[in-house]
């Protein structure tokens, strides 16, 4: 016979227990459920893009090395596999590798510069269309040259961010 092993939360278990009781045990149970899911016709399998398919990798770490990567992960948002995983994808790929807070600093990031681009092309609508004279046309050159400076700082952090997830993902401790 063959033979699935998996990893389970220990709640999940004891609660899986003890609704198996009353139906034979664990393993009886659990080839019911597995039965009467291979008799439920299968899915279609969505078409992936060229080379989609995953390879799995075990590594033997010592336990202070496993403590360590675990630590390590946790710091930064990912669970152990992820973070080794893009440790990976870095440097196969040279490419940013964002963590979960990371990536939602970048989505307000990108929803800021937006609503400035939204603003600028206000601004850029009512001078095309406005005659403006004077201190009216001085606050609204102010205001774009507000936007930029705005823009510029933005960039800037992002280009920090980007550097900083390079450099962590890319040296040493």
């Amino acid at each position: 016979m063959d033979r699935i092993t998996l990893r389970l939360p220990p709640d999940l278990v004891r609660r899986f227990d003890a609704a198996a009781v009353a139906r034979g045990g664990r393993s009886r149970y659990l080839r019911t459920i597995m039965e009467a899911a291979a008799q439920a016709p299968l899915p279609e399998a969505e078409p992936g893009p060229p080379g989609a398919k995953s390879a799995k990798l075990t590594l033997r770490l010592s336990d202070d090395d496993m403590t360590r990567l675990e630590a390590e992960a946790a710091h930064v948002g990912l669970l152990r596999t992820q973070w080794a995983a893009a440790l990976i994808r870095r440097r196969l790929h040279g490419r940013l590798q964002l963590t979960p807070p990371e990536a939602l600093a970048l989505i307000g990031v990108r929803r800021e510069l937006y609503r400035i681009g939204v603003n600028i092309n206000q601004i850029a609508r009512a001078l095309n269309t406005a005659v403006m004279e004077g201190a009216v046309l001085d606050l609204e050159i102010a205001q774009l040259g507000a936007f930029a400076a705005e823009i510029r700082g933005h960039l800037g952090e992002m280009d920090e961010a980007f550097a900083g997830n390079l450099a962590y993902w890319s040296s040493e401790p």
